[in-house]
């Protein structure tokens, strides 16, 4: 490559003019390992981890085509997730309301059918109430524990651990007396497919 008269940063010049290029290392916090005592900030564990929990929220909703808003103010729910397909038979588009939830105390691929999870009672009955004219979904991420291990990040993917599963909790009866265990189906792993097929029978008449 002649006619190349100025070096960058990391290049130089062979003995014939040529452009020799050297290679390029990567930054650091990318593809090293991590170095113990990552300085990390000071936000709270649990704020942190429902900015983890937005993230791949939005991700899904990307990948499903969806768009996302925020009720203002914030009255229980979290999210509106919006869905317009030519297939959609009651609207055009179709809206369903979304309540996140995160927790570390249940281990990554929980084992049998279901797990449990505790919601306020409050909480419950907003979710549980039927009939709605807006479906409402319950979603909740399973984290680690420590933060060192909620990404992964590489050439081809961004790993975000662990996962969400979604469940449609309308006309869940309130047992406890603040507070009420419900069963979250480990089949129902809320991805883009899932969103599309949620939105799909929502679409039509349905539930979610």
């Amino acid at each position: 490559m002649r006619g190349i008269t100025g070096n960058s940063p990391g290049n130089s010049l062979g003995a014939e003019g040529y452009l020799v290029m050297t290679v390029a290392q990567p930054e650091r916090g990318g593809l090293l390992p991590e170095r113990a005592g990552t300085l990390r900030g000071t936000l709270a564990t649990t704020a942190c981890m429902e900015t983890l929990q937005v993230g791949y929220l939005h991700a899904v909703a990307a990948a499903a085509g969806c768009s996302l808003s925020q009720p203002f103010p914030d009255n229980g729910i979290d999210w509106h997730i919006s869905h317009s397909a030519p297939g959609h038979t009651v609207d055009d588009e179709v809206t369903i309301k979304v309540q996140l939830k995160c927790t570390y105390q249940v281990p990554p691929h929980p084992p049998g059918r279901f797990f449990s999870f505790t919601l306020d009672n409050d909480h419950l009955a907003k979710l549980a109430r039927t009939p709605v004219s807006v479906h409402k979904i319950l979603v909740v991420m399973i984290v680690p524990r420590s933060q060192d291990q909620w990404l992964r990040a590489g050439h081809d993917r961004l790993d975000l651990r662990h996962c969400c599963y979604w469940v449609n909790l309308a006309g869940h009866p309130i047992t406890g007396r603040h507070r009420t265990n419900v069963r979250i189906p480990t089949s129902r792993i809320f991805d883009d497919r899932a969103l599309c097929e949620i939105m799909t029978r929502v679409g039509t008449g349905g539930r979610p």
